[in-house]
């Protein structure tokens, strides 16, 4: 969940480093973040744009009814104008008869949202520095599988304390084994640097970086702000 910070950048400080751990849960010090990128600020306003245009642009728009011209039939005129008593009616096919068109149905278009590449790269930026200011940033210095097993992935979770979190894992290079390691995790995400997006960071209660994703990352903002 995304808050909404109150604090100003000035008192951000504190914020500028995170424990990072190896793949046994022990702490091997503090971590410096990048002041460019960390600096406390969270634009909610931005990142519910981005949310919301990804979330539009998944939408296929394919939803389709048929209007009276679309449906079979009907091209004969049931019954004389004038004369019987009844209603006039042109064809079966009416929208006013059981079996014919939609009115006013849905027809197949793009839901597309375009949102300018700086402003996703913001949105990112900002769901960075709540997940940080949230304290739900964990460093790992490296991760490396030696086998594609799950119960060797789901040992390190353990030594992590994750237990059953919602875990997003951020790696540079998406591996053989670190796919088929945690495709049977429920609750274990995976993202790779490069194309994490907004709603990935934040759909999750615990972020977990590799010491080298966190930094390209950093990297990455920092060229598209520049």
């Amino acid at each position: 969940m995304v808050k909404k910070n109150k604090k100003d950048s000035s008192k951000t400080s504190k914020n500028l480093e995170v424990r990072i751990l190896n793949s046994k849960g022990k702490d091997l010090g503090s971590f410096s973040l990048d002041e460019s990128v960390f600096d406390g600020k969270v634009n909610v306003t931005l990142i519910h744009q981005a949310v919301v245009a990804y979330l539009a642009n998944k939408r296929s728009g394919l939803a389709k009814t048929k209007t009276r011209g679309d449906v079979s039939g009907g091209g004969v005129k049931p019954w004389r104008q004038k004369g019987t008593g009844r209603a006039r009616v042109g064809s079966i096919r009416s929208p006013l008869w059981r079996g014919g068109g939609v009115t006013f149905g849905p027809q197949p278009h793009s839901f597309r949202k375009d949102l300018p590449k700086k402003m996703k790269t913001l949105a990112l930026k900002s769901a960075l520095n709540a997940k940080v200011n949230d304290q739900e940033v964990l460093i790992l210095k490296d991760l490396k599988l030696d086998s594609h097993k799950t119960k060797e992935f789901a040992t390190i979770v353990s030594n992590l304390n994750l237990g059953n979190t919602k875990v997003r894992l951020v790696v540079c290079e998406l591996t053989d084994n670190i796919k088929l390691a945690t495709r049977n995790l429920n609750n274990v995400l995976l993202a790779k640097a490069k194309d994490v997006n907004t709603i990935e960071l934040i759909d999750c209660k615990k972020l977990v970086f590799t010491e080298e994703a966190l930094r390209e990352i950093e990297e990455r903002v920092k060229r598209s702000i520049q």
